[in-house]
């Protein structure tokens, strides 16, 4: 999950405790999806537990979270309590908390249901009458935003990327050449992006105009785009049930992430040939500290991915060290190295030159293999155990990633049952 999106779920939380108070209650999740599970991990720092995680799919049914099993959303009659607007509380994570709220009040439901996050904030679904006056005062806020960038670019090609996700933004920008040829597009383009690390990602792809908005207002510009039907601007994100709804084509059929982007999102052939990142690439100014293919580097954090467990980075790295590698950790802002490894803050155009000389990367599956993808070197992805967002599919299935040793942790797993089904 996006951080400033965590510290919002996590502010939330702290105010709903204080405001009534969760020690005691039936605690409900709603939605088995990442973000849920890292509800979980919150929760359970504050001391709190959760009765269960509600799901409308089967194939996410028995699915168990530290302890949190998956169930159908019918069992909240028999598990809130004799006093469940009491004794129990829903949280919700999903952007469609509206159906979820209805659903829950059909079912008999009477107990307290909250929104602990709001995701796309243009993304309402309710038609109640003070939602169309919110989202017609940012949808003319959004109009505002969208004139002074014309202002400073001219008239450009706007290309909205809606979320801080470096591997989107990285696949998007693998096809745009191809998209802006099929499409006719002569306009110079200008990518709006909530966050200057995504800037520097598309800056590896060509000297392009990059403009940095808060979310909210990039949420407000791309309403704007959409409500004014405004042909001169893209929105560059594979999740967009608010334009074609090409997620859901995901419950009936594996599509891999790259796949949905090169021709559910771009409309390309499937042949289309991406292109690589080579203009903004640079070398990493301490090399020197590394040496040469006898270093690792860790990539434990990822924005929108379940956590693996520490043990198991800690006794990857007693491993590595004892078979004679120098290790390191890649951290941004506040995150620390593990244990026993040295902190490498790169800047990404520098990272690849960073794992060519050390010979082995090994990082949870998260945006930032995408952006090293064309390293050469040992490069391996673990994957937590976890269905994509609400489909069935598992999430090796949907972001596996070519010239990658893609490992989905099983169960129990700990380095030792890890490292055994490595090619080294």
């Amino acid at each position: 999950m996006d951080k400033k999106l965590f510290f919002e779920m996590e502010n939330n939380l702290n105010i709903l405790d204080e405001e009534i108070g969760l020690s005691g209650k039936r605690i409900f999740l709603f939605g088995h999806c990442s973000a849920t599970l890292e509800l979980i991990d919150l929760l359970i720092e504050k001391g709190l537990s959760v009765t269960a995680i509600l799901d409308n799919s089967d194939s996410k049914l028995g699915i168990v979270y530290k302890g949190t099993e998956v169930v159908k959303p019918e069992r909240i009659m028999e598990l809130s309590g004799a006093d469940p607007e009491n004794e129990s509380i829903v949280l919700i994570t999903s952007r469609f908390y509206a159906s979820m709220q209805k659903q829950l009040r059909c079912l008999g439901y009477i107990g307290p249901i909250r929104k602990i996050i709001d995701f796309n904030t243009y993304a309402d679904y309710s038609l109640s009458e003070d939602t169309i006056k919110r989202m017609t005062a940012r949808e003319k806020h959004g109009e505002e935003l969208t004139t002074e960038l014309i202002k400073m670019h001219g008239h450009v090609f706007k290309v909205f990327c809606p979320f801080d996700a470096l591997g989107d933004v990285y696949i998007m920008m693998s096809y745009w050449e191809s998209f802006a040829r099929m499409r006719g597009i002569t306009n110079t383009p200008v990518f709006c992006v909530p966050s200057r690390v995504l800037s520097e990602v598309i800056g590896m792809f060509g000297n392009y105009s990059v403009e940095i908005y808060e979310q909210k207002e990039l949420d407000a510009m791309i309403q704007a785009a959409i409500y004014t039907q405004d042909k001169d601007s893209f929105i560059a994100h594979q999740d967009r049930p608010y334009v074609i709804n090409l997620h859901r084509a995901l419950y009936i059929k594996k599509i891999p992430l790259e796949l949905i982007y090169r021709c559910g999102v771009f409309g390309l052939p499937i042949d289309t040939v991406p292109s690589t990142p080579e203009y903004g690439l640079r070398e990493y100014n301490h090399l020197n500290r590394i040496p040469e293919g006898k270093s690792v580097v860790f990539s434990p954090y990822a924005k929108s991915v379940t956590a693996i467990d520490e043990s198991i980075w800690n006794d990857a790295v007693v491993f590595f060290s004892g078979n004679g590698y120098k290790c390191f950790t890649n951290v941004a802002g506040y995150e620390m190295p593990l244990p026993g490894t040295e902190a490498l803050d790169v800047p990404l155009p520098e990272m690849i030159s960073v794992l060519e000389k050390a010979g082995t990367f090994i990082g949870i599956r998260s945006g930032l293999c995408d952006v090293v993808r064309t390293a050469k070197c040992n490069k391996i992805a673990l994957y937590p155990d976890y269905n994509y967002s609400d489909t069935k599919w598992k999430a090796i299935d949907i972001y596996s990633i070519e010239g990658f040793q893609n490992i989905e942790l099983e169960g129990e797993d700990t380095w030792d049952k890890i490292e055994k089904r490595i090619k080294w």
